[in-house]
């Protein structure tokens, strides 16, 4: 396996690129540290690659290229590598020749870069003085985010949020790759067969939040609430529990209390073309469900409530933007009795409480996901 790991300076790949390597044995290359090695030894180019890297510039692509192909022809890296701090240009991404399996993109905000810099417990790295890393900052956003660009056209780059911990970061890793770690050794990972993730619950208890964190993971997601509230803001009505439970009403009449899963199976269908998992958000009736259960017999559905107390969720939804007086005891009876959504959170396969910080709850979320990618 042949790896290009990719970010600002403190973004973690050192971290990353020195745990890759003992999980797949396989050698961790930093040309950053080709490249310190190098300005060390008393020769013109190690005078001028000191130069060069204490000025917080970027070494000539040709002479980065020349320096990497001779390191790259020894025996150890025959079997693959992970390959860090190259390619930097968009120059040395199109002239390096070499098959590369995947590019990871460890990504991190400024600030946070100069945070953990700052902290760094390695004062080794003479070239991490405040103005060497902002101009290498610089250098990252003008000359190498069009690299990423080179690399997500074909196909080949992941996205990993670097902020999080080394072991999370570890395993998003390992999981835009196909594999996941079991004890100490890497297994291959494939996704056998559909699944249906449906997040149900009562207004504010989180469930729009649950379905964007799966949509970060590269789910599809259908809101069933979407149709109506299209609706609402087409008829130029406001968007009150009122309006809200008329035109569900309406629909129930034509359709059935499984009317939204009726008049949203195209989407459906139409997101299983893209992804063997997809995600619903908003399943009300229980009607709604036993009718995914009858369409999709072969998929394995996971009922999941979202929980939060009564007075979190009405002081959530009151700060929304918009649908911010679709909250209160009677939208909850509503919710509950008329559009039958009582079964759905009795009956669920899983409950998360979101009462806590946010952090709390993305950690259930993630558990979920992880749970549902991997079984």
């Amino acid at each position: 396996m042949k790896l290009i790991l990719i970010g600002i300076p403190g973004a973690g790949k050192s971290t990353q690129g020195n745990l890759l390597s003992k999980q797949f044995h396989i050698p961790y290359i930093s040309t950053g540290h080709i490249f310190r090695k190098l300005s060390k030894e008393k020769t013109k180019l190690g005078r001028y690659i000191k130069e060069t890297i204490n000025a917080g510039l970027l070494i000539p692509d040709e002479k980065t290229i020349e320096i990497l192909n001779n390191y790259l022809q020894r025996p150890e890296y025959n079997n693959g590598y992970i390959l860090d701090g190259f390619p930097r240009t968009l120059n040395q991404a199109k002239s390096f020749t070499d098959s590369i399996d995947k590019v990871v993109y460890l990504k991190i905000d400024d600030k946070e870069s100069l945070w953990r810099l700052a902290y760094r417990e390695d004062d080794s790295r003479q070239d991490d003085t405040l103005e060497a890393v902002k101009k290498r900052i610089e250098i990252f956003h003008k000359v190498t985010e069009p690299v990423l660009n080179y690399y997500q056209e074909k196909g080949l780059l992941a996205v990993i949020d670097g902020s999080k911990d080394p072991k999370t970061v570890n395993e998003q890793i390992l999981e835009s790759l196909g594999k996941h770690l079991i004890g100490k050794k890497i297994k291959d990972w494939r996704q056998r067969g559909r699944k249906i993730v449906v997040f149900v619950g009562l207004n504010g208890s989180g469930k729009t939040y649950a379905s964007e964190y799966f949509a970060k993971k590269g789910f599809p997601v259908i809101k069933f609430g979407k149709i109506i509230n299209d609706l609402v803001d087409k008829l130029g009505k406001p968007q009150t529990e009122p309006v809200h439970k008329k035109l569900r009403v309406e629909y129930r009449q034509k359709y059935g209390m499984a009317a939204m899963a009726i008049l949203n199976k195209k989407n459906i269908d139409k997101a299983f073309e893209q992804n063997n998992i997809i995600v619903i958000d908003g399943l009300r009736s229980y009607e709604e469900y036993l009718f995914l259960k009858k369409e999709y017999k072969s998929a394995k559905i996971y009922l999941v409530c979202i929980y939060a107390d009564k007075e979190k969720r009405y002081a959530r939804v009151a700060k929304r933007k918009d649908r911010n007086k679709l909250t209160g005891e009677q939208r909850d009876l509503s919710e509950v009795l008329d559009t039958n959504m009582g079964p759905t959170i009795a009956l669920a396969d899983k409950l998360i409480v979101n009462n806590a910080e946010i952090e709390d709850f993305e950690e259930h979320l993630e558990d979920l996901y992880r749970e549902i990618y991997f079984v």
